[in-house]
């Protein structure tokens, strides 16, 4: 990163041209494309995410006004609106969650060692969907409502950032239960999820996998208790119980021994039952547990708040998915460079610098990185100029 290329261009040096290149590869996404390629895709629609364009005219607008810098950043011909809405349309949107993987994999590491508060060395994962409101009119595929379209995202995230390590997205009519059924549970980690996940069967999944899941309660649950272990009632336990699902049927799902934690909380004056196939963490920790997965919602909320996923630039399913992907990769980029420059404050302080400043020619790390504003001194009238 030197001082003649655009913060931009430092940005997107996080996406290795191999990489690219082989993915390019992998889905024939530039047969029979002259001059207008991914990496010229990829740049247009991460200046849009940056600087929240409004629509694909303003993206090419904003480019083509200044023709020198279009030059450095790779482009031969001005860029068209009616290209890049068929990029959109056209390459396969696979290829963007590819690439997002590959950044996924650069940033976890980053943050392995971020503290989560808990006395527990396992991964803690963080389980959750969001529903994007789409109008009817533009988008029928994505029918949800008999008045509105809709889309989710199924997301999994480490809570020890957060970064999402996976991503799924369906129309907003799928239950979050089902997305279960597709993913692979790691051994020793905790999966945490609030009740919409709730099903014996698909619990029992991740338990067979060597996994540990802690999720809440739903209130018509039917529980045998077979023992119950001492609590400090001077916490704010209530009861620490091992037993299994009472109903047969629900038994038949989860033969394995199920533990159920009674937590009383005093700032909203309720009791919370919390469910975990894991019989020898501290019965403190499983609520405190809990409590992180509020940190998805987070996530969520900084993705809708401060990136374009709920004003698109295209209505098909292929560039509705190529501009959320390209949205996560804009935010892990964000949070790499966040990382490896160990700079201050949010995510959102380092997104406000890039969004301002992207075609500013000066080290990154000297935009980023807070320095001292000292004022001149001013100059001494009396003192005689030499020259």
């Amino acid at each position: 990163m030197n001082s003649g290329r655009f913060i931009l261009s430092q940005v997107l040096d996080l996406v290795d041209r191999k990489t690219l290149s082989r993915l390019v590869e992998r889905y024939d996404a530039e047969s029979r494309v002259r001059h207008f390629g991914c990496r010229q895709q990829l740049i247009c629609m991460a200046f849009a995410q940056l600087t929240w364009r409004e629509g694909l005219r303003d993206i090419a607008e904003c480019l083509n006004a200044r023709p020198a810098t279009l030059y450095h950043l790779g482009f031969s011909e001005p860029v068209a609106k009616s290209t890049l809405a068929d990029a959109n349309e056209q390459r396969d949107w696979r290829l963007w969650e590819d690439l997002a993987k590959t950044l996924m994999r650069k940033a976890r590491p980053l943050y392995a060692g971020e503290d989560l508060g808990l006395d527990i060395d396992n991964t803690v994962y963080a389980l959750d969907s969001t529903t994007v409101d789409l109008s009817l009119t533009l988008f029928p595929w994505a029918d949800f409502r008999k008045t509105k379209a809709g889309i989710k995202m199924h997301t999994q995230i480490d809570l020890r950032g957060p970064i999402p390590t996976c991503i799924f997205v369906s129309g907003a009519r799928q239950h979050d239960v089902r997305w279960l059924d597709d993913l692979f549970f790691e051994a020793g980690a905790f999966y945490v999820m609030d009740r919409g996940y709730m099903d014996f069967k698909r619990l029992h999944l991740i338990a067979q996998a060597g996994a540990f899941f802690v999720t809440r309660a739903k209130d018509n649950l039917q529980y045998a208790r077979q023992r119950s272990q001492p609590v400090d009632m001077q916490t704010e336990l209530r009861s620490d119980q091992i037993g299994k699902p009472k109903l047969p049927k629900a038994r038949a799902d989860f033969p394995s021994l199920l533990r159920k934690v009674r937590y009383y909380d005093e700032e909203t004056n309720r009791d919370f039952v919390f469910l975990t196939n894991n019989l020898n963490v501290p019965a403190l920790t499983v609520p405190k547990i809990y409590r992180l997965r509020w940190r998805i919602e987070l996530f969520f909320r900084w993705i809708k708040g401060h990136l374009r996923i709920k004003h698109y630039y295209g209505t098909s399913p292929n560039a509705v998915k190529t501009q959320i992907w390209i949205a996560v990769c804009v935010y892990l980029m964000v949070a790499i460079i966040h990382k490896k420059l160990n700079l201050p404050g949010t995510l959102h302080r380092t997104l406000q610098l890039l969004s301002v400043h992207p075609f500013e020619k000066i080290p990154m790390h000297e935009l980023l990185t807070e320095s001292d504003f000292r004022h001149l001194e001013p100059l001494d009238s009396n003192q005689l100029m030499l020259w």
